[in-house]
């Protein structure tokens, strides 16, 4: 609220009982008296009062009961162009601040507060002193004497589209921190949640008290780096020009849970102090998860329908149908697996017929010398997808088992940790079994996956059938 700027403000509303000679309203109180130490004393009530008005943010006046002002703010000079000295003991606003026409209703609104209990809120239209109107929100309340009786009305103003605007702000942010469909946490400068609305608190898996004050860390597994990092920027740097895409995996009852959150940072700082203080960080969040994986598996599938035609074009200029299949596999591993295998049924075993480097990343080629029997044990993965006409999958074993000892254990090479076998099929006969393998710094393969690779494998069946059957003929 605003400041008062008249020279008399009284240690009660109304003028000056003290006949002192000085207009209504004015006071007569001299200045602080000097202590013994000859400095002046600590101000006295009417001296502290008058600075305590001068320095509020609204503007304020005041009354004594028969309406005459007794006091008058900076913020209503501001507000309305007329100084302290110029205000403080008129009778009312009527002639000055107020139209003629609306002086009478505009005094009966605001000394009706005198007698009333509590606020009294009102909206006038007041007149500047350059003879602009100006729509002002007044809230009046009655003031009383020592004696108990109503002594007159104080009033404080702001411009109606700045209260407006003030509660529009209060409005927001109270709809933001209860119903927003988006997650809001506000973060203090140690980057612990201080508010956090209740779209966040689902999206932490938590309630709304007991995520407060917690490091962030405790909620989330992984990517809590990457948020912090965001965090210290934005209390550094400011707010980042665009929302930022964070996968994060978070802690559950159910389990860990993978997410992607697009992310908005707004820094906040204190708007009380003249050089900016920080409090820390507004956080806005939306859950895009599922648009993100649609996305990605767009995109993947995208890549994998431009590979597979290019595969065909490169398959039909091929003169020998195993140099198609191999060259459909070419195509096939980017950005699919790390290797690959062509196992071939031959009476009652399987051999290796065509594979990859496995030692390093390489073209799928003949095998070196000829086809030679896979040595396979009971229950091999490439064994089961033969037996059962189908695709199986598998990943290595975790913990205390060794990894490349898994991959070794099925003649596969070291670094293998997930693996696929699709079985190739052509005229109603079964071929053999195509293997894909990835790394263990590379996801187990899925469903979709499996999809792919059966596409495959139906290609790379009809180039060794051609291959068969060409051979037959010869």
């Amino acid at each position: 609220m605003g400041a008062s700027r008249s020279s008399g403000t009284t240690d009660e509303i109304g003028p000056d009982e003290d006949s002192g000679g000085g207009p209504p309203g004015r006071s007569t109180i001299p200045g602080p008296p000097a202590g013994e130490d000859g400095l002046p004393c600590p101000p006295a009530g009417s001296e502290l009062l008058a600075a305590l008005l001068d320095g509020m943010d609204a503007a304020l006046c005041a009354f004594d009961a028969a309406g005459t002002v007794t006091h008058w703010n900076r913020e209503a000079e501001r507000v309305l162009g007329w100084t302290a000295e110029e205000a403080v003991g008129r009778s009312g606003f009527a002639g000055w601040a107020v139209r003629r026409a609306d002086a009478d209703e505009v005094r009966d609104r605001l000394m009706s507060a005198m007698d009333a209990p509590g606020r009294q809120v009102h909206e006038f239209a007041l007149l500047r002193k350059d003879g602009g109107r100006v729509l002002v929100r007044t809230q009046s309340a009655g003031v009383r004497g020592a004696d108990g009786r109503p002594a007159g009305v104080y009033c404080a103003f702001s411009e109606v589209h700045a209260q407006i605007d003030l509660e529009r702000a209060i409005a927001l942010s109270e709809a933001l921190l209860e119903d927003a469909s988006w997650g809001v946490v506000l973060v203090d400068v140690d980057l612990r949640p201080t508010v956090v609305n209740a779209y966040a608190a689902r999206a932490l898996g938590g309630s709304r008290t007991r995520l407060l004050g917690r490091p962030l860390g405790d909620l989330v597994v992984q990517g809590v780096e990457e948020v912090e990092a965001a965090l210290h920027h934005v209390l550094a740097e400011g707010a980042p020009s665009a929302p930022a895409e964070l996968w994060v995996t978070l802690r559950t009852a159910e389990g860990e849970r993978r997410r992607c959150w697009r992310s908005g940072f707004l820094r906040l700082a204190s708007p009380l102090t003249e050089e900016p203080v920080p409090l820390g960080v507004g956080w806005l969040f939306r859950d895009v998860t599922a648009a993100k994986l649609a996305e990605q598996e767009a995109d993947r599938l995208r890549f994998r329908t431009s590979q597979l035609h290019r595969a065909a074009r490169t398959a039909s200029e091929c003169e020998d149908p195993m140099e198609a299949a191999t060259s459909l596999l070419d195509f096939a591993l980017a950005g699919f697996a790390d290797h690959v295998l062509i196992d071939l049924v031959a009476g009652e075993r399987l051999v290796r017929t065509a594979a990859t480097p496995f030692d390093a990343p390489g073209p799928c080629l003949p095998v070196s010398g000829g086809a030679i029997p896979a040595r396979y044990a009971p229950g091999h993965p490439a064994l089961q997808a033969v037996e059962r006409t189908g695709t199986v999958r598998t990943s290595g074993a975790t913990g205390a088992v060794d990894p490349a000892a898994w991959a070794v254990e099925r003649c596969w090479p070291r670094d293998a940790a997930h693996a696929l076998c699709a079985v190739l099929r052509s005229r109603g006969r079964t071929l053999g079994v195509l293997t894909f393998l990835r790394a263990a710094n590379r996801a187990a393969f899925e469903r979709t996956d499996t999809a792919y690779a059966e596409t495959v494998a139906a290609r790379v069946a009809g180039a060794v059938d051609l291959a068969r059957a060409t051979a037959d003929s010869r």
